[in-house]
């Protein structure tokens, strides 16, 4: 393990060990962090999993209701007849032979990739460079869909992808820290919402094990889950 800097260890002492409730973890990650700009506020939920359940599979997204705007730059993976509705939806790239052409060159120079079903077979080839990054278009998130208009115009409003790691712990982003105290939790508990429907669709208790919140800079904060 990397040894922690003078910053993190002096900033490390004014941390109580103790389970906070939600709206006190949001005031204590604030005072914990200690970057030079408006870290980030990362929700990490640990899952209760099952032997039958594999981490990689749960995935899902997410419309946090105070999303931070976001530049999202999208491929759109269509055929001839879509390329226009994909366009005037937002789409930045668009004609599935030439995004291929440069994928396979190295090129990705996008978040998001939208496919229609029946490109799908086409683009299969880009697996093993579209995979590893996460980008490789997914039913269950909703980027592989017959309205492609409507997916690019939600991922431009700011809905966002989401995965357990190989430990089963989901990593999000919700919130700048300078964002009101009041809706970073309200993101928060969309997110726990969505966390939830992605493994189960269960109470949040019979499917999160453990939640805390962490700045980008500075330690992490345990909270209780709301009943």
């Amino acid at each position: 393990m990397a040894k922690r800097g003078k910053k993190y260890r002096k900033i490390v002492e004014k941390k109580e060990n103790k389970v906070y409730n939600l709206d006190e973890a949001i005031q204590q990650v604030k005072k914990l962090s200690y970057s030079s700009f408006p870290a980030t506020i990362e929700l990490h939920a640990a899952l209760k999993l099952t032997k039958d359940l594999e981490p990689k599979s749960i995935k899902g997204t997410v419309s946090l209701p105070h999303s931070e705007s976001k530049a999202v730059r999208i491929a759109a993976f269509t055929t001839p007849a879509d390329e226009k509705k994909a366009k005037e939806a937002g789409a930045d790239l668009v004609g599935t032979e030439s995004i291929m052409k440069e994928v396979k060159e190295g090129k990705i120079n996008f978040d998001v990739a939208i496919a229609t079903p029946e490109i799908m077979a086409q683009i299969a080839q880009l697996g093993k460079e579209l995979g590893p990054k996460g980008l490789m278009p997914n039913p269950k998130t909703g980027t592989v869909t017959d309205d492609i208009k409507q997916a690019i115009e939600e991922y431009k409003k700011g809905k966002t992808n989401f995965a357990a790691d190989a430990k089963g712990v989901v990593h999000m982003a919700v919130g700048k820290i300078d964002l009101e105290d009041k809706k970073i939790e309200e993101n928060i508990q969309e997110a726990l919402q969505a966390i939830v429907s992605a493994v189960n669709g269960r109470e949040v208790h019979q499917t999160i094990r453990k939640t805390h919140l962490a700045p980008t800079m500075g330690p992490s904060v345990e909270f209780k889950l709301s009943d």
